[in-house]
């Protein structure tokens, strides 16, 4: 597997969801749950930019890695049940723009960043403890950068559907 063609198909298609969609129709609640699409594209720009922080980590940058320490802080079970509502809440209020910058930004760090992990750090099992020893980064880049994106992508998509009619 390429984690890094992963990533950017995932990328590519959640960007391609949002194709002709006017950012007047980016704050209409129920797309998924009581999220809008600007909800959406928040939630899936803190996935982003956790998954910076991770290759900052991983790669043994010195960047500062808020989201991490918070995740150390407070345990993974503690930290992921208020990561949604906490990550999305402190973007409220940012604009539709705002949003989608803030998820391109980060992705291009990520996009960056991956190319620098080697063949055999995406591939061992255990690499990022709290998600479990049996599973490798790429495991988690399989979910979060490409299956994550297209869940949210086809609930864009229905939306789209459902103003068109």
């Amino acid at each position: 597997m390429n984690p890094n063609d992963v990533m950017k198909y995932g990328h590519f298609h959640f960007l391609r969801a949002l194709e002709g969609l006017p950012h007047s129709e980016w704050e209409t609640g129920g797309v998924c749950g009581i999220w809008s699409v600007k909800n959406i594209v928040c939630h899936i720009a803190s996935y982003e930019v956790f998954m910076d922080e991770m290759l900052i980590k991983i790669l043994g940058d010195s960047q500062p890695t808020p989201m991490h320490d918070a995740l150390s802080a407070q345990g993974p079970e503690a930290y992921f049940a208020a990561f949604n509502d906490v990550e999305v809440n402190q973007r409220q209020a940012y604009t539709a723009q705002q949003a989608l910058d803030e998820y391109l930004a980060a992705y291009e760090r990520v996009a960056a960043k991956g190319l620098l992990v080697d063949g055999e750090t995406w591939r061992k099992n255990g690499t990022i403890g709290w998600y479990g020893d049996a599973y490798s980064l790429e495991d988690y880049v399989v979910y979060s950068q490409y299956g994550h994106k297209r869940e949210h992508l086809a609930e864009i998509n229905a939306f789209k559907t459902n103003l068109s009619k």
